[in-house]
């Protein structure tokens, strides 16, 4: 939606988190009339701090609320599934998202869009990492951690780099010159209702027929949604003929580039990340293979397999990134082989932990600690797992799990937090509970969030 769409309506933002915060500011600097914010109650203090002299309607936001605007933009956590969204669409509102307003107001801007369930926060910032390596201007953006509406807006960068989420995908508003879907597995079920509608907005970020990037990056051995893939343009990465791993190095058909251990990234599953990453630089038109290298500059990305450091005899290693089982298995995997006691749990999202509790019967870790709102859920689907060789247990949070773990664990042991679920219900978000993590393990919180290369 174009800002000269906007002028002379009455325009809302809904939600006060960074994404509303960041719509309310651009709007508010180029509308002639600021913006109302519609919230919950417990964010009108936050709202009113940012929309000076803005309307805020705080409370439970109804259809009535919301039919008293032409258009809505619409904060990303916010369901269009669910109520009062779809009674206020049907009664004539005009929702949009600040992802689609970026969109419209930057059509020459050439984007490399990645979004997929596990893996698209590296590989987005290990492409931007590369791609400053070849001398290029970057501006990273998006769901990593910058709203793009909240990025140096006057900047004209060779290339914007954005992670989308599912959440921004089914409401995008425009095509990016290059998208890339990592993998798909269930997730978020509480926002898009059923997995079918999970993984069709993933597939939004390659548009429609007619309507496509110029080049497409997809994992070879996903199976995909029927209808869902370009026409044309696809890199393909992880087969023998791409970017794929095999004999310790990352290959591009049968030519060693890069050995595993050049990698700064933990896990066969980061190794595929980058062979994502180079096959996006392939697509940008650059020489991957000349660039490889370079990964070994990249500093790792926070509370993703993050080694904390050793206290009290034990290793403590933040995943709290990780928000679906399948991360959580990936994460145990690259630990296979030590004591390890496994901190999972969360918000419920109704996400299945079968795939999961098979894994735990063959190879279970030393002990597997539930927390949250999932943990009886987890406990009740690791009921056959073999006791003598794994403790299961529910615990009562965070603290209690971390204070548990250094209890069953013989020295040299590794103490992981990979959730496997969101963080709401304890903590506001993954950064949050990583901090908390680290802190109870006796490191300094503040020294293990920093987001190397964010903005431009």
């Amino acid at each position: 939606m174009r800002l000269a769409e906007l002028e002379g309506r009455r325009v809302a933002i809904w939600g006060a988190g960074r994404e509303g915060r960041a719509a309310w500011r651009w709007l508010a600097d180029r509308l002639p009339l600021r913006p109302a914010v519609v919230c919950p109650a417990a964010e009108a203090e936050t709202a009113r701090a940012f929309a000076v002299g803005a309307e805020v309607i705080a409370g439970e936001a109804g259809v009535e609320a919301l039919r008293g605007f032409d258009v809505v933009v619409k904060s990303p956590g916010i369901s269009p599934y669910r109520s009062p969204a779809p009674e206020a669409e049907a009664a004539g509102v005009r929702f949009t998202s600040g992802t689609a307003l970026w969109f419209a107001a930057h059509p020459g801007a050439r984007t490399i869009a990645i979004t997929g369930t596990k893996g698209k926060s590296s590989t987005t910032a290990m492409v931007a990492h590369l791609l400053r390596a070849a001398g290029r201007s970057v501006v990273l953006a998006g769901n990593i951690g910058l709203p793009l509406l909240e990025a140096p807006d006057a900047a004209v960068p060779d290339w914007w780099v954005m992670e989308v989420s599912s959440f921004q995908a089914r409401d995008l508003g425009g095509v990016p010159e290059i998208a890339a879907v990592l993998n798909l597995h269930p997730e978020h079920l509480d926002w898009h209702g059923t997995v079918e509608c999970y993984y069709r907005d993933k597939m939004r970020l390659l548009g429609a027929p007619g309507r496509r990037p110029r080049a497409s990056v997809l994992w070879c051995d996903q199976v995909w949604p029927d209808g869902t893939l370009p026409e044309a343009g696809v890199h393909w990465f992880g087969g023998a003929d791409g970017w794929h791993v095999a004999g310790g190095a990352i290959r591009r058909g049968a030519d060693d580039v890069l050995p595993l251990d050049a990698i700064p990234l933990p896990g066969v599953h980061n190794a595929l990340n980058l062979c994502a990453a180079l096959a996006l630089l392939e697509a940008a038109g650059e020489d991957a293979a000349a660039l490889a290298p370079c990964v070994a500059g990249f500093r790792p990305l926070p509370h993703r397999l993050q080694p904390l450091g050793m206290r009290d005899g034990l290793d403590w290693v933040n995943d709290s990134i990780a928000t679906t089982p399948q991360a959580t298995l990936a994460a145990l995997a690259h630990h296979r082989g030590r004591p390890t006691a496994l901190i999972v749990g969360g918000h419920d999202r109704g996400v299945p932990w079968d795939d999961f509790a098979r894994a735990m019967r063959t190879e279970p870790p030393r002990a597997v600690l539930a927390i949250g709102a999932v943990g009886p859920r987890v406990v009740a689907a690791l009921g056959a797992v073999d006791r003598a060789r794994c403790v299961v247990e529910g615990a009562a949070d965070l603290a209690a799990a971390v204070a548990r773990a250094r209890t069953l664990l013989p020295a040299g042991g590794v103490v992981l937090l990979s959730p496997g679920a969101p963080s709401f219900g304890e903590f506001r978000d993954y950064d949050e509970r990583g901090r908390r993590f680290a802190a109870l393990a006796g490191f300094d919180p503040d020294s293990i969030s920093h987001i190397e290369g964010m903005g431009g």
